[in-house]
């Protein structure tokens, strides 16, 4: 089967599995490439419901209308990684064009078989030990060299989710009974390392290999291990940008990625360490649409279309994404969007994702671009913070500013 999505006359459409603001702002890079993309008209789509670009599909109950998606769709992708491998593997057999595909997908949601499978491959990962018996947890914690320690649910956490720091035995026990409650569940244990930076490297893959690698970016995390915060370039040596690069590559080719693969990283003692793999667009490249030649979005496209990648240098000194996460229960529209930027200047971007605002939801993001560091933070940072006490309860805030 050739590996190019050829169809026909038609222009290619493209199915995302998923209705977040990750569908929402690919479907908006389709338009200019000629792609059309649909997405499961599902509950819960809130970010791509009623948007233009994104055609919604009528679906029913798995695993049935994941096939009778593909069905209508040149080439299948995904928003998130909460789709079964062996769904995947499935589709796959009977000849659907599913990029990523499975094996990149379970390295990107169980972070147990991730761990296992770099280390095989001589990648550097934090040292770990997976459990799946809360008796095997005191063993394994003495073999890390005892506390404080940080437990990871293999599966299902994300964004700090189903991450946490441990100070001490009773505390192990108390965190792994429901998080091992499930059958087949397991738990990463890692020490709690002393984390200079934390790097991200986006990269996008095409079926034969051919990859291209986005400027490594530095993310801030808030007390609640969230992204808060993205500046690009790292504030890093030459060097050590370098080899981000090439690990996130490397990385790309043990996962057989196809699209994009987002590559998380610590740096400790100087060096680099794997910490999570997303195959998806990331948030950590949402500031590419603005920042950079071509943004992950368009990127991803053309990947899962088997077409040419486009160029990912950094147009732009420097710039800063900050998150929008909700404080309240005001959703976000045109009109906040405008006080901010017209409040600001043209280098400050608003991006909302549509969705009902709750407290601690991501509604949207901003990213600043500039020429001083410093002055981008401030802005980007300073939109951010409108667009979050406009979501705070008018009755406590009299719906100011």
């Amino acid at each position: 089967m050739p590996t190019t999505v050829s169809s026909g006359d038609r222009r290619p459409l493209v199915g995302i599995v998923g209705g977040g603001q990750l569908a929402r702002m690919t479907a908006d890079a389709a338009a200019p490439l000629e792609v059309d993309v649909a997405v499961p008209a599902l509950a819960g789509a809130d970010a791509t419901a009623g948007h233009g670009p994104a055609r919604p599909v009528a679906a029913g109950p798995r695993p049935a209308a994941l096939t009778a998606f593909a069905t209508r769709c040149d080439v299948v992708t995904f928003d998130h990684e909460k789709v079964a491998p062996e769904l995947i593997a499935d589709l796959e057999a009977l000849g659907h064009v599913v990029r990523p595909g499975a094996r990149a997908l379970r390295l990107g949601s169980d972070k147990a078989h991730q761990r296992r499978v770099l280390a095989a491959h001589g990648l550097p990962v934090p040292p770990f030990v997976v459990v799946e018996d809360p008796r095997a947890a005191r063993p394994a914690a003495d073999r890390l060299g005892g506390f404080p320690l940080v437990a990871k649910q293999a599966r299902g956490g994300y964004d700090g989710r189903g991450v946490r720091r441990v100070e001490g035995p009773d505390e192990l026990d108390e965190l792994l009974g429901p998080w091992l409650d499930v059958p087949g569940s397991a738990v990463v244990l890692e020490p709690a390392l002393h984390l200079e930076r934390e790097l991200a490297v986006v990269v996008a893959r095409r079926p034969g290999g051919d990859a291209v690698a986005y400027p490594v970016v530095e993310t801030v995390q808030d007390d609640e291990a969230r992204c808060r915060e993205v500046v690009a370039p790292a504030p890093v040596p030459p060097t050590l940008a370098a080899a981000a690069q090439a690990l996130a590559v490397e990385v790309g080719e043990v996962a057989d990625a196809v699209g994009l693969l987002a590559v998380e990283l610590f740096v400790v003692d100087g060096a680099l360490l794997v910490n999570e793999l997303a195959a998806r667009p990331h948030n950590t490249g949402h500031l590419t649409i603005e920042a950079c030649a071509t943004s992950q979005f368009t990127n991803h496209l053309l990947a899962v279309l088997d077409r040419p990648l486009g160029p990912t240098a950094l147009r732009a000194a420097n710039a800063v994404m900050v998150n929008v996460v909700g404080a309240g229960d005001h959703d976000l529209g045109a009109a906040d969007r405008a006080v901010v930027t017209s409040a600001a200047d043209a280098g400050v971007h608003v991006h909302l994702y549509g969705k009902r605002a709750r407290v601690g939801r991501k509604l949207g993001h901003v990213t600043a671009v500039g020429r001083d560091l410093d002055a981008t933070r401030r802005r980007a940072a300073a939109a951010a913070e409108h667009l979050r006490r406009r979501t705070l309860d008018s009755a406590i805030r009299g719906g100011a500013w």
